[in-house]
């Protein structure tokens, strides 16, 4: 029986940096991939059919219509997306910590090709060991990842100027995942198959996966309390709609929401870096509709708060 090799749909749509689901309408509705089936009639994603998902999703986010690039070859959409095509057998150069993952990725070809220019056991001894090694990705492997890493990995980051870091582990706490994160770290659980390390590494280093930063600084201060807003919704205006209304339910949804993130925060400490900047994100939105409203009241006169 021929053994059929390949990403399922979720995974194939996660290293893509799309939602499952979008994967499966784009499959259905503009045929975007030729992909294989198993002998159970499930979807089979290769190496490079995930790298090519990856620019159709780089190239819609820049604002092309998915009908209009779905059926463009790698080279096309690597040149809608602004990104260097490999010629060749043009490779990846890789400064990989960990011997066990080194020797894996060596034992394998993958698309695109890894090229390993320097390898340190352990991330203790990296910074000195990698020092001026020239890669394009900073892999490092670690089965047990925790905060006290963290002054290691920035210390490995100025020893090696790579384009894109990749930590892998087997076990971390999230709090020290979304601080890798937010030091622009592609952080992942380590996969046992090499070619989904090869997709990781290329998906770092085009940038298609990270989100955008949130808010540092606070927001300010509520500017009106929920009795308030509930006076400007019931007021009368000229306009024939419920807009008033509907601006003061949002507002006291997202100050009820901000509070709540921020004693979410209070309370998890291991989470509260994540709820910190809920409550930021809340609390901004919070401003731009305090700012909306406040040019309703304006032009329909409606009676704001004196402050």
């Amino acid at each position: 029986m021929k053994l059929i090799k390949g990403y399922r749909s979720g995974v194939a749509a996660r290293l893509a940096g799309l939602p499952v689901e979008t994967l499966r309408v784009w499959e259905r509705r503009y045929g975007v991939s030729e992909a294989d089936r198993s002998p159970h009639g499930q979807r089979l994603y290769s190496a490079e059919q995930v790298h090519r998902l990856g620019l159709i999703k780089r190239v819609v986010d820049q604002g092309h219509a998915i009908g209009t690039v779905a059926r463009l070859d790698v080279d096309e959409l690597a040149a809608l997306a602004g990104t260097p095509v490999a010629t060749g057998v043009q490779a990846l150069k890789l400064a990989v910590v960990g011997a066990a993952l080194a020797q894996r990725l060596g034992a394998t070809r993958t698309a695109p090709l890894l090229e390993i220019v320097a390898v340190c056991p352990q991330l203790q001894d990296a910074a000195g060991t990698l020092a001026g090694a020239s890669a394009d990705v900073l892999l490092i492997e670690a089965p047990e990842m925790t905060a006290d890493a963290m002054p290691q990995i920035q210390a490995l980051r100025r020893a090696v100027p790579a384009k894109a870091v990749v930590v892998l582990y087997r076990f971390c706490d999230s709090a020290t995942v979304r601080r890798l994160r937010e030091h622009g770290c592609l952080v992942a659980r380590s996969p046992s198959d090499a070619s989904e390390v090869a997709v990781l590494c290329n998906t770092a280093l085009t940038g298609t996966s990270l989100p955008p930063p949130g808010p540092t600084q606070p927001a300010t201060p509520r500017r009106l309390s929920d009795e308030e807003l509930a006076a400007l919704a019931n007021a009368s205006t000229s306009i024939n709609c419920e807009c008033p209304r509907h601006l003061a339910d949002i507002l006291m949804i997202l100050a009820s929401f901000e509070r709540y993130s921020a004693q979410c925060a209070n309370r998890n400490a291991m989470d509260a870096a994540m709820h910190e900047d809920l409550a930021r994100s809340a609390g901004h939105a919070r401003m731009m509709m305090e700012d909306a409203l406040e040019r309703l009241a304006y032009a329909e006169g409606l009676p704001m708060p004196v402050k």
